[in-house]
């Protein structure tokens, strides 16, 4: 475990002592839970990933989807279906059969964190799995990073200097990563927090979107 090769953790994952217990902890208060590392999920030649921070508490945790039943889910789901990344139809559990289509969802850490804070050295832990990821997705060109965190944790999976590449919502970078040349966006996060403090809008978070869709399609 101290090299995984792997995208995605065991359900059993030991490497973050806090997560273990914190997941321990809920397995007795939501035993319906999945309660467990949440896997990514998406297309496998999807061209467009995006990384968010980690498992929400009664969203992905609960449903074992990311981004699956908290209203983040919803504006991201809903987004992705406007720019054409889904199939199906959105219900906020994981059995509603929705698919995504040229895209994948992933979290930098893949276990709940008490109160939606993982530590740095909980990113590290879990950040081969992150660089793992990339390197499965041979179809990858476009990397939406939401919020900070996770443009971070992207920079560093992928070896490159956090400083050198400054966040902001509707941020670009150029990345070369293992002999291909990438594009990371960033955003906010989805948040209900940010959506209520106004930080982040639904036509501010369309218009990374729209960013997005014209790399893929080729158009300045």
């Amino acid at each position: 475990m101290n090299n995984p090769v792997i995208a995605e953790p065991p359900l059993d994952c030991p490497l973050c002592p806090r997560l273990v217990d914190f997941r321990r902890a809920n397995e007795k208060l939501y035993p319906d839970f999945h309660n467990a590392p949440v896997a990514s999920f998406g297309d496998e030649k999807a061209r467009f990933l995006i990384v968010g921070l980690a498992p929400g508490l009664k969203g992905a945790n609960q449903t074992g989807r990311p981004f699956t039943g908290d209203y983040a889910g919803d504006l991201l789901y809903a987004t992705l279906e406007k720019f054409g990344f889904t199939r199906g139809q959105y219900a906020g559990h994981a059995a509603d059969g929705m698919t995504l289509s040229d895209a994948m969802i992933t979290n930098a850490v893949r276990c709940v964190p008490p109160e939606n804070k993982p530590t740095g050295a909980e990113a590290n832990a879990c950040r081969p799995f992150l660089a793992e990821r990339f390197r499965q997705l041979p179809s990858m060109r476009a990397i939406l990073c939401l919020g900070k965190i996770a443009h971070d944790n992207t920079l560093r999976a992928m070896g490159e200097r956090v400083a050198a590449y400054k966040f902001a919502h509707q941020a670009q970078h150029a990345i070369h990563f293992e002999g291909r040349d990438l594009r990371i966006f960033d955003s906010y996060h989805c948040s209900r927090y940010n959506t209520n403090t106004g930080r982040l809008t639904e036509t501010m978070f369309e218009a990374v979107f729209s960013d997005i869709r014209k790399f893929l399609d080729g158009q300045p």
